[in-house]
């Protein structure tokens, strides 16, 4: 059985990010990935300080090859079951392997919930969006349609008029309330209910959505709000407490409440960026290497 001071189950900005500052603080670190990152759709990432604009899995190859010169080890599996232990965890692969380790972090991420509607999964990352700070910029005063329950898209609409006043909303055949149809109303939003057949495009980029009444609505793209699940069952297996929204509960550290468990990136809840995810994990290292030193220290006295 493999040893390490820390396995991190995830890698992307969050688990990358922890990784590396874990390395730098000589810990034996292993990177278990699925390689099946949120924003792989995505052509660019954005709001990223020296980062924008750069494809987010190059963003993750560079995070690789600078993990190297710190011994990090990275092995491109699932993980199947964990275990948590007095001492540490276990951590049993997808191959039958198993590796026991003194801290975990997880940073598995959420899944996005994406429109059920033909034709979307071909335009999802290019022309198809769920984050307006990730691409409201690149489709600023073009026309944007806005999808999603009355609720939920009328209140993405009045974000995204940051962006563009040429939007619409459309319900896919679920009624306004009174309460949203006045935002629209006031905020100068027509909206759609009808019910929607397709959405059409070609080389990426939206050009309409087809109703099964009425005139196709031509759009340049489409931003959802449609909710998102963890993309792991493995915080559940371990007993994580969860918020209403279904995000893995946390301190400002990443540490969950679980001995030797800690958390970090988009499912905690917090603000879904690139940015933020590697910064949590740089949080979490550091409060992980806290933890490993007051071991350490009182492994050395006991001595």
């Amino acid at each position: 059985m493999d040893t390490y001071d820390v396995v991190v189950v995830g890698g992307g900005p969050a688990g990358l990010n922890a990784a590396l500052v874990l390395g730098r603080c000589r810990r034996r670190v292993v990177v278990i990935d699925a390689g099946v990152p949120r924003n792989a759709a995505a052509t660019h990432a954005h709001g990223f300080l020296t980062r924008d604009g750069v494809p987010p899995l190059e963003i993750l190859a560079r995070g690789r090859r600078e993990l190297a010169g710190y011994g990090v080890d990275i092995r491109d599996l699932e993980v199947t079951h964990l275990e948590a232990r007095d001492d540490g965890m276990r951590v049993t692969l997808q191959d039958g392997a198993t590796l026991a380790c003194r801290k975990l972090l997880l940073a598995t991420g959420v899944r996005d919930t994406l429109p059920d509607l033909p034709g979307v999964a071909a335009l999802y990352g290019t022309s198809i969006h769920h984050c307006p700070y990730c691409d409201g910029w690149e489709n600023r005063d073009r026309p944007v349609a806005v999808y999603g329950r009355p609720k939920e898209a009328t209140g993405l609409a009045l974000s995204l008029l940051t962006w563009t006043r040429d939007l619409v909303v459309c319900t896919d055949g679920r009624r306004l309330t009174a309460a949203t149809k006045a935002q629209l109303e006031a905020a100068g939003i027509p909206a759609r209910t009808e019910k929607i057949v397709r959405v059409d495009g070609e080389h990426g980029r939206l050009s309409r959505i087809v109703f099964a009444t009425g005139a196709p609505l031509l759009r340049h793209a489409m931003f959802f709000n449609t909710g998102q699940g963890q993309r792991s069952t493995l915080a559940a297996q371990l007993g994580c407490r969860f918020t209403r929204t279904g995000h893995v509960r946390c301190d400002r550290k990443g540490y969950t409440g679980v001995p030797h468990l800690f958390i970090a990136g988009d499912a905690n809840g917090d603000v879904q960026f690139v940015i933020v995810a590697a910064a949590e994990g740089a949080k979490a290292a550091v409060a992980i290497n806290k933890e490993l030193q007051a071991q350490d220290h009182e492994a050395a006295r006991r001595a």
